[in-house]
């Protein structure tokens, strides 16, 4: 069947990706927590922006 070299190696690609999006999602709530200009309010309209950046 399938050999432990193969689930091995495909456990720590899974491992890899996951640290890669959760690294991402915590950047991305840090920049929106700190007011990033590209980010809009939360609860505002699709519209509302922050305009003095």
């Amino acid at each position: 069947m399938l050999s432990a070299d193969f689930w091995d190696r495909t456990l720590q690609n899974w491992q890899s990706e996951f640290l890669a999006i959760g690294c991402m999602a915590i950047f991305g709530v840090y920049l929106r927590q700190r007011s990033s200009p590209e980010s809009k309010p939360v609860g505002s309209e699709h519209q509302a922006t922050d305009e003095s950046g």
